[in-house]
C-alpha cells in the first residue's frame, strides 16, 4: 500500500470517527444532570420567562431536532453561542486556545529535550550509578501527583519565597500600564507561566527519559553500532550520531500525540494555577451545562488528536526508512 493510499484511508477511518465522537458528545451532554437554564435563572424569573429562554436557546426542541441542527452547525463551522458568556463559542476558544498552546507546547518540548538528553546518557551508562539515579529520578517525577505538586511549588515558591505569582497569566497593573512595553509584557507573562511549566516539566520528563533509555538500550545491540565501533569511532560520535537519531523514534511519537492531548489544556494544571486556557474552560463549562462550549472544546481536541496521530503515522515513515505502508 502506498503512502498516499495510507493517507486517504486514514482520513476516512477519521471522518466516522469524528461523526461517531459528535453523536457521543450530543447524547452525553443532553442525559448529563441538570439544565443551563436551571443555572442560569434569577431567582425572581417566572416561569415563563424560563420557558422563553429555553425557546431561544432551542432546548424546547425534540432531541432529534437538536441532533440535526447540531450536525449542520458543525458542518458549517457554527458552534454556537455559549449558554454562560452570551458569546460565539469559537469566539471564546480561540481566545483561550494560545495560552494553552503557549504552556503546554513549551513544556512537552523542554520535557522532551531533556528526556532524550538524559535517556541516552542513563542508557550508554547502565548499570552504573549516573544510571540508577537518573532512572530513580524519571520514576519519582513519573508517578508524581500533579495537583500535589502544583500546590506545593505554589506553597513554596510562590507563597514562602515569593519569587513567581500565585496564580494567573499576567499582572494588570503591567498591561494597564501605557508605558509598558511588548518585551516588559512578554516577560510579564513568562513570569507567571514558571510554576506551571517547572510542574509540567518535572511531571512529564520522567517518561521521555524512560522511553528514551529503553530505545537506546535496544538501539546499542544493533549491528551497525558494532560496525561503528569496528571503524573506530569515538564513543561520543557512536553515541550521539548513530545510537541516539534512532532510538528517539519512540519518542518522537511520544512528544507528537503528547502535543496533540495538550491542546485540552490539563484541566488540573489550568485550575490549580488559574490559567486562562482551554482545559480551564472545559472545566467550567461542563460543571454548569454549556452545553455549545463544552461540546466545541472536545471537538477541538477530537479533531486535533485524530489528526495528530495521522500526522505521526506519516513523519515516521519518513523518519525510518524501514517503516512503508
Amino acid at each position: 500500500m502506498g503512502l498516499k493510499r495510507f493517507v486517504f484511508r486514514r482520513l476516512a477511518e477519521i471522518g466516522v470517527i469524528f461523526f461517531v465522537i459528535m453523536t457521543v458528545l450530543f447524547v452525553l451532554f443532553r442525559l448529563a444532570p441538570g439544565d443551563p437554564v436551571s443555572r442560569m435563572v434569577d431567582p425572581s424569573m417566572t416561569p415563563e420567562d424560563a420557558r422563553l429562554l429555553m425557546e431561544s436557546m432551542g432546548l424546547d426542541q425534540p432531541l432529534w431536532v437538536q441532533y440535526l441542527y447540531y450536525l449542520k452547525n458543525v458542518a458549517t463551522g457554527n458552534m454556537g453561542v455559549s449558554f454562560h458568556y452570551g458569546e460565539p463559542v469559537t469566539h471564546i476558544l480561540m481566545n483561550r486556545l494560545p495560552n494553552t498552546i503557549l504552556l503546554f507546547t513549551t513544556s512537552i518540548i523542554l520535557s522532551a529535550l531533556l528526556g532524550v538528553f538524559f535517556g541516552k546518557i542513563a542508557a550508554w551508562r547502565r548499570g552504573e550509578r549516573t544510571d540508577t539515579w537518573l532512572t530513580v529520578t524519571a520514576l519519582f517525577c513519573h508517578t508524581l501527583f500533579l495537583p500535589w505538586l502544583a500546590l506545593i511549588m505554589i506553597w513554596f515558591f510562590a507563597y514562602w519565597v515569593g519569587w513567581f505569582p500565585i496564580t494567573g497569566m499576567v499582572s494588570p497593573q503591567v498591561w494597564i500600564d501605557p508605558g509598558a512595553g511588548p518585551v516588559t509584557k512578554a516577560l510579564d507573562v513568562l513570569h507567571h507561566m514558571a510554576l506551571p511549566l517547572m510542574t509540567l516539566v518535572l511531571i512529564h520528563f520522567g517518561s521521555y527519559l524512560l522511553v528514551m533509555r529503553s530505545s537506546m538500550l535496544d538501539t546499542l545491540k544493533d549491528d551497525y553500532i558494532i560496525t561503528a565501533r569496528a571503524k573506530g569511532l569515538t564513543e561520543k560520535t557512536i553515541r550521539d550520531h548513530h545510537a541516539a537519531p534512532n532510538a528517539a523514534l519512540p519518542v518522537v511519537t511520544s512528544v507528537g500525540l503528547s502535543l496533540a492531548f495538550s491542546i485540552n489544556g490539563g484541566a488540573l494544571t489550568e485550575t490549580v494555577f488559574t490559567w486562562p486556557g482551554i482545559g480551564r474552560e472545559l472545566v467550567f463549562s461542563v460543571s454548569h451545562s454549556d452545553y455549545p462550549l463544552a461540546q466545541a472544546a472536545f471537538l477541538l481536541i477530537a479533531i486535533v488528536v485524530l489528526l495528530s496521530n495521522l500526522v505521526v503515522d506519516v513523519l515516521y515513515a519518513y523518519l525510518d526508512p524501514r517503516i512503508r505502508y
